[in-house]
Formats: structure tokens, sequence, C-alpha cells
């Protein structure tokens, strides 16, 4: 059994969806999110979808996968996992996920020749146009140009009993720096009110352009990209229905684990 929760800007109103209605909602601007990030975050790494019922929601996203077995990027309709020693499978779709968000993507906003020394640059770039189409919005972003030098990371597969995913990464994550690569960033923006169920700002994915490599973006240096953003409305989540969840300590303040795992 899941439970389906659905979030305006405004207010968070919970009830029982139909797959079908969700499926409507995502076609039509919408994010749709598997879990909470506070949830992975305390070592709820159990699947609740498939990979072949998460393309039904969307064709551009980001996540994890069954024991947070890599890093997911999901680019036009394909669901890739960046696995622990750097390399790029294509994901089966009996697969399962702990952890997504994932849209239709369409291009609302669009930048040529966009250049940015680091991750800080390129969110300052990025947030100056959240601010100017509003930040309490969310946003699906596309970056996809040369990279002069981008680190990503990925992770060992988890076995149970599972860690919280901070010490997890403490032993189990492994780095990956390319130059002179192209690719495209994945990048997900929610906003503050967001930061009970996800973490709010930006949190980028990269895969490379020949599909070979790729991972949670830690640092780059974009010389020359094209930039594009979809502005979404609308939000549908779904969250599991079992005792390992609903054990969870979810009010609990993980702001603090979350910015180790970002690396931030």
């Amino acid at each position: 059994m899941r439970k389906l929760l659905s979030l305006s800007s405004v207010v968070l109103l919970i009830g029982l969806l139909c797959a079908c209605s969700c499926a409507e909602t995502a076609k039509s601007d919408g994010l749709f999110q598997v879990a909470l990030l506070q949830s992975l975050m305390q070592g709820e790494y159990d699947g609740i979808v498939t990979v072949g019922e998460l393309k039904k929601y969307g064709d551009t996203g980001i996540g994890t996968f069954q024991g947070v077995n890599g890093e997911m990027i999901v680019l036009d309709g394909i669901v890739y996992r960046a696995i622990w020693d750097g390399s790029v499978e294509v994901a089966p779709d009996d697969e399962t996920v702990p952890f997504s968000n994932v849209t239709f993507f369409d291009t609302d906003i669009k930048a040529e020749h966009v250049k940015a020394d680091s991750s800080g640059e390129l969110k300052s770039i990025l947030n100056s146009i959240v601010r100017k189409h509003g930040r309490n919005q969310f946003y699906m972003a596309k970056v996809t140009g040369l990279m002069t030098s981008i680190l990503v990371r990925s992770e060992l597969e988890q076995k149970q009993p599972y860690r919280h995913l901070n010490d997890a990464l403490k032993t189990d994550q492994r780095e990956f720096t390319y130059s002179d690569i192209k690719g495209t960033i994945v990048a997900l923006y929610c906003p503050d009110y967001m930061d009970g169920l996800n973490s709010s700002g930006w949190h980028l994915h990269f895969i490379s352009e020949d599909r070979q490599k790729g991972g949670h973006v830690l640092e780059l240096s974009l010389q020359d990209g094209t930039l594009e953003l979809d502005i979404i409305s609308e939000f549908a989540m779904i969250v599991p229905n079992r005792e390992s969840f609903n054990a969870k300590s979810l009010e609990t303040d993980m702001k603090k684990e979350i910015e180790q795992v970002e690396g931030k």
C-alpha cells in the first residue's frame, strides 16, 4: 500500500491519489517525488517504486537506487545509474527506487554561453533566475556544455542494517575528477518551505555526453554551457507504508547531515 501526498506552493494537503492522476499532474508541469530526503538520510534505502514506474512520472530528474546503489540521472526519458567506480549504466526497469525527483521537462527559460568557475558561481547564476521568476516555485534545470573540470561522487551499495547516509558516505563515497569533458548537469531546485521533505536550494547530478561518466556534483568549472530551466508549480509525493519508515523520527532536524552529504 502506498500513500500519496500532494503539496501546493502554499499548503500541504495529504491524500490518496490514483496513479493516473499522478501521471496527469506530472505531465501538466508537476514534480513527482519518491519518499523524503530526510527518510533517506536516516537509512530508508529500500525502494518503493520501480524504474519502469518512475518513468511514467517524468523524463528528467535525479535520485538514487535500492541500497543507495549509485547516483541517478534521468535525461531524455532514460534512467542512468552512475555507480561506485564512476562508470554509467542504464538502470533496468525492475530496479527499485527509494528516493527521486522527476518531471516531464519543458524549457521555460534558456540562456547560452554560460560560464562559471565553480559550483557556487553556477548556483548563483541559477539563483538569480529563480529570484526573477519566483523563488517559491520548483525548478528543474539542464546545463549542457564543456566542463574544464568537474568533481563528482558515487558510493558503494549499502547492506542492512543500514547506516545513516552521512555515516555511510564517510567510508563508502568514491570521488572522480574529469577534465575537458562535455556533458549535462541535471539540477533540481526546491524552495525553502521544502526543508522538511527535501533540501532547499540546488542539487546537481552530471552525466557525460558519451554517457560513460557521471555522479553527484561536488565541484565544477563550466567553460561554455547552455542553460535550460523548467518552472514547476505542482508537486506530488509518494511515501512507503511500512514499519521501518513509520518508525523514523522525521521531525528531526537533518540540515547539518544533509549539508555534509551534499558536500556543502
